[in-house]
């Protein structure tokens, strides 16, 4: 073969490889078409602008239907789906969330006896508290008892400023004392129905409700150890 028979034949192979590309590469190209608001219909290789508010049909190079796309949202729609998208999040964050507990749950209380058990543990350290606070009134009540004897000597008469100040202050101690036994009262309330509603929970999740079917958990309520510490550190 001469060398001008093999140049000619490279050059042809060339030339059809760059039709065949343009032919694949028109036939790949999208075809956008739509008819406008006034009814005048465009045909594009990319979005119309024209139609933006309306349905475009993306065609293939057979004209059949690619697919339909939607109108262009406004900024108004885009904002709206994305609350919608932040919510969707927010809810899938909080479900994920609920199966975690539910398990954390379960596996701390794999029975009742163990539920009960916790209880039982968190409210002796109210209830010893309570104790203290009853004892710590007894004592005062004793302290007072002489000082009360004292003050029957001035009956009618001008009570002595530093015997005042001394009834003063255990009326003062008793009263702090008294506040702090209520709000150890309301904290055993605040346990108890805790555990309550742990534990009307957990005897769906051991009876075989999956973890994250029976919804959020309810916010525990709210504690009342702030409340108590202050008492307490005014009663010292």
């Amino acid at each position: 073969m001469k060398k001008s028979d093999v140049v000619g034949l490279g050059a042809g192979w060339i030339l059809s490889a760059c039709l065949l590309a343009a032919g694949s590469a028109a036939a790949a190209a999208p075809i956008y078409t739509c008819v406008d608001a006034t009814g005048k219909k465009h045909t594009s290789d990319r979005p119309i602008v024209e139609c933006a508010t309306r349905d475009q049909r993306l065609l293939n190079a057979d004209g059949s239907v690619r697919q339909i796309v939607p109108p262009t949202p406004t900024a108004d729609e885009r904002a709206e789906q994305e609350q919608r998208e932040r919510q969707a999040a927010a809810e899938r964050a909080q479900q994920q969330d609920t199966i975690r507990r539910d398990r954390n749950l379960m596996t701390r209380f794999p029975n009742e006896a163990a539920h009960n058990k916790a209880r039982a543990a968190a409210l002796d350290d109210v209830r010893n508290a309570v104790a203290l606070s009853e004892k710590r009134i007894a004592a005062l009540a004793a302290d007072r008892k002489p000082l009360m004897d004292e003050a029957e000597f001035y009956a009618g008469k001008q009570m002595p400023l530093k015997l005042k100040q001394q009834l003063d202050a255990n009326d003062a101690a008793t009263d702090a004392q008294r506040s702090l036994i209520q709000n150890q009262q309301s904290e055993i309330g605040r346990i108890n129905a805790l555990y309550d509603t742990e534990l009307a929970r957990l005897k769906k999740l051991w009876a075989g409700a999956p973890a994250g079917s029976l919804g959020a958990l309810p916010a525990a309520p709210a504690a009342s150890g702030a409340a108590s510490t202050a008492v307490a550190k005014k009663a010292k």
